[in-house]
């Protein structure tokens, strides 16, 4: 019988809060190595203890899974477990009182301004065909103005890039929607790129292929382009602007996007919710690139850091 409780929690989980592809298989992956764990010690989610669920975060660890791996193992576990008290599978919950390890807060890695204009300048000669260089100028110059996530991005529809619009509405995690202004460099790639993509969707139409939704659609099975022909495609205008490719991924372009408006003096819940974050906690990580221009501005201005003459 609790075979069927993993189906019924992820139905849930898209059902009612819209989770998205990525986040159910996430789920899916850390509950089935927690029951194929209980399974081996013949057990399964209806008779899991609270010892259980704790000597499985013990054998996460010895495997040598990061704190943050674990973290979120333990939560897609509570997750479950109140979904089934809630549902009435279980008269417990197992997991309630089980404390986690936390999560580390790590600097999130970004790029300098110089470095992303050599990205943006690369990506301008970047690719066989003029149309692939349409495109990924587009591509480069809309993650940069608006900090997109990628799953974002390749999944823009067409329909949010008529009209030459000064704002771009964006569907994120959830469902939620918001509007992130564009740049005049980014409207203008775009206006390139959506006359590009047009008349080659008109060449294919008279053809008898079916329309596209997409900004960026492609033959891939989702029918636009891919995260990671993205992420492959980013490395290789890295290489071409002479970025260290080790340094370069859709993300630290979202995160350079964050970093460069609050170090010229953007609003902290400006940036939250260009970002997409549920949580200005989560966004207040960036103001570590205040710290050095607020240390140089200390000790170039106050008189009590100057030698003395």
């Amino acid at each position: 019988m609790s075979a069927r409780w993993l189906p019924a929690f992820l139905d849930a989980l898209a059902a009612e809060r819209g989770a998205a592809q990525n986040t159910l298989q996430s789920y899916a992956r850390d509950l089935q190595d927690f029951a194929g764990w209980l399974a081996a010690r013949n057990g399964d989610f209806a008779s899991a203890s609270r010892d259980d669920v704790e000597a499985y975060l013990v054998h996460c660890d010895a495997q040598g899974l990061a704190k943050a791996t674990r973290a979120r193992r333990l939560s897609s576990i509570k997750q479950l477990y109140r979904f089934t008290f809630e549902e009435g599978l279980r008269g417990d919950n197992p997991a309630v009182q089980v404390t986690g390890p936390g999560r580390e807060k790590r600097l999130p890695k970004t790029l300098s301004v110089d470095e992303v204009d050599r990205l943006l300048d690369a990506a301008e000669t970047h690719g066989r065909t003029p149309a692939d260089r349409l495109r990924n100028t587009c591509l480069m110059q809309l993650l940069y103005a608006t900090g997109m996530r990628v799953s974002e991005l390749v999944g823009l529809p067409v329909s949010s890039a008529r009209g030459d619009p000064r704002m771009l509405l964006i569907r994120g995690k959830g469902g939620k929607e918001r509007m992130v202004p564009l740049s005049p460099p980014a409207r203008a790639a775009l206006a390139l790129w959506l006359t590009q993509r047009d008349e080659t969707e008109d060449t294919a139409r008279s053809a008898g292929a079916a329309a596209s939704p997409f900004l960026f659609p492609s033959r891939s099975k989702d029918g636009h382009l891919t995260r990671h022909a993205f992420y492959m495609l980013i490395k290789d205008i890295a290489v071409a602007g002479g970025v260290s490719p080790a340094k370069v991924t859709p993300h630290t372009l979202r995160h350079a996007f964050a970093t460069h408006l609050l170090e010229r003096g953007a609003d902290l819940r400006a940036i939250q919710t260009f970002l997409g974050h549920a949580d200005v906690s989560t966004t207040e990580i960036y103001t570590h690139v205040l710290e050095d221009r607020l240390r140089e501005l200390v000790l170039d201005h106050h008189p009590l850091a100057k030698d003395a003459s």
